[in-house]
């Protein structure tokens, strides 16, 4: 008997039997070449993480579009041909017990892609002054997310999650900070929420009724101009109303994650958790809390209190893939800790190179600090 009763009970999401509530939240690796592919260490990690014992595993953002990836070694699901490697991923998380999903996304004015950056309105971010979208280029967007989920399904996932948080293309629309268009998808929150819904339409059409769609939710951005939490729980229930078999919740964006006060912010257990808890009171879908739920006992609480259905782990599963099973087994004392004070990871990451954790051994790090 787990002395996390909580933590590890079974759950039905929308037609998928998870065995515990534990998730591994997408983080971005820069592990893939500049040709979007899938590698051999990509399938290396994911394939660690879908034995870790977390019941489900959704994979880093994979661009639906050149012109919108993240970065330049980001996975991409644009056009069929990346089918067979993505594939061989969903493969590797499954035989490890796991739920296998991937996560798509537009970055939007925080794309790398081709040309000028694409965005719901001319906001500029520093020198950048990114291309507003016209109704033509909205339209071939929602096509492309759908194109990008059907190929999720044939790839063998267990389900598609979009990318509506950390301030990208889904999350641009929603937030008064960056959409200030005056037409149809601008202005109030009914409108603001026009594409996105468009998304999640497009999206359920291609893959069916019976195939499970989450959300990453960005429930605030941290930002006195951006979206706040009051008005994303109006927001929320929209959303998952329209189809949607789970609420992934976070806060921030690239713009205000450096900030200061959320740097320390960040270093405090579950920091997110009271945006799930909120948004968990104003929709009937399962819900994800993450931020740094370092400890089985906080995760365990937010379980049984009902402030999260599920947890997301990201870098605490980084620094150690073991700790659902540590976890399971009363060892939580031998869990190594993803380090408040780090940050190693992103900084990696803002620098364009490969991610590892301080806390690998030696080997593992020199490992995974090139990419194939």
């Amino acid at each position: 008997m787990s002395p996390y009763p909580a933590l590890f009970s079974p759950l039905e999401l929308n037609g998928l039997s998870l065995a515990n509530r534990i998730t591994m939240a997408p983080l971005f690796l820069g592990y893939a070449g500049s040709d979007g592919l899938v590698n051999p260490r990509l399938l290396e990690h994911y394939q660690a993480m879908g034995a870790s014992g977390a019941a489900m595993v959704i994979v880093e953002n994979a661009s639906i579009d050149p012109r919108g990836q993240g970065s330049p070694f980001t996975m991409r699901i644009d056009e069929d041909r990346f089918v067979q490697g993505l594939a061989r991923l969903a493969k590797a998380i499954q035989e490890g017990g796991a739920m296998a999903g991937l996560q798509i996304n537009h970055a939007g004015r925080f794309a790398h892609g081709e040309g000028v950056p694409l965005a719901p309105s001319a906001v500029p971010l520093g020198k950048m002054v990114p291309e507003a979208l016209t109704l033509e280029q909205i339209a071939g967007i929602v096509e492309a997310f759908a194109q990008a989920a059907r190929r999720v399904r044939q790839a063998g996932f267990d389900l598609v999650e979009l990318h509506g948080g950390t301030g990208y293309l889904l999350a641009q629309f929603l937030s008064p900070r960056t959409n200030r268009r005056d037409d149809e998808y601008g202005g109030s929150l009914e409108n603001r929420l026009r594409f996105p819904l468009e998304v999640i339409a497009a999206v359920r059409q291609a893959v069916g009724p019976d195939y499970p769609v989450g959300y990453r939710f960005l429930a605030d951005e941290w930002l006195p101009d951006g979206l706040q939490l009051a008005e994303a729980v109006q927001a929320a229930p929209r959303l998952a109303e329209a189809g949607l078999a789970y609420l992934s919740v976070m806060g921030g964006t690239y713009e205000s994650f450096f900030l200061p006060e959320r740097q320390e912010q960040e270093k405090q257990p579950g920091y997110m958790l009271s945006l799930a808890a909120a948004v968990k009171e104003a929709v009937s879908v399962p819900v994800i809390s993450a931020g740094r739920m370092q400890d089985p006992a906080l995760a365990e609480a937010a379980i049984k209190e009902g402030k999260a259905d599920l947890v997301g782990l990201a870098r605490v599963l980084l620094a150690d893939p073991l700790w659902p099973s540590k976890a399971k087994e009363g060892r939580a004392e031998e869990i190594v800790p993803c380090e408040p004070t780090c940050n190693l990871c992103f900084s990696r990451v803002a620098k364009g190179q490969p991610i590892f954790c301080s806390q690998w051994p030696k080997e593992k790090r020199e490992h995974f600090a090139t990419r194939d």
